[in-house]
């Protein structure tokens, strides 16, 4: 991971931590178009496997538009994460505005094949440097 920092939150022995970063190459301020990437890292905390199934994502911008995103798995992987092991992924978010923020959760399955939420800590999407309008 890199040295930005670090968002995390622990539940249902899952532990996610996430570490935004702002992509200047890839957005265009005078087009209203600002990018973010965003590293991932899962770790399991359980006595037994998890497979992560889907994904849930809400997304708000600094003039409070809210988008919701869902799917399955992450970045076309549903991966299953051994106790003790970390599974770690790349994305990205473009916005509208020069801030936001991101919350989510990830559907989850254990061993049994009972389902649970592992909750995906909020995190800020900042320019460097930048003024912080969320509302």
């Amino acid at each position: 991971m890199n040295d930005d920092p670090a968002y995390e939150t622990e539940s249902a022995g899952i532990r996610v931590r996430v570490r935004p970063s702002y992509l200047a190459g890839q957005s265009d301020p005078d087009a209203g178009r600002w990018v973010w990437a965003y590293q991932v890292e899962i770790e399991n905390r359980r006595e037994s496997p998890v497979q992560l199934i889907a994904r849930h994502w809400v997304i708000t911008d600094a003039k409070g538009h809210v988008e919701e995103v869902r799917g399955s798995g992450v970045v076309g992987e549903q991966p299953v994460i051994q106790p003790g092991d970390r599974y770690a992924y790349a994305s990205g978010c473009p916005l509208s505005t020069s801030s936001g923020s991101m919350v989510g959760s990830y559907a989850m399955t254990d061993d049994l094949g009972r389902h649970f939420e592992a909750a995906i800590p909020a995190f800020s999407l900042d320019v460097p440097g930048g003024r912080r309008t969320l509302n």
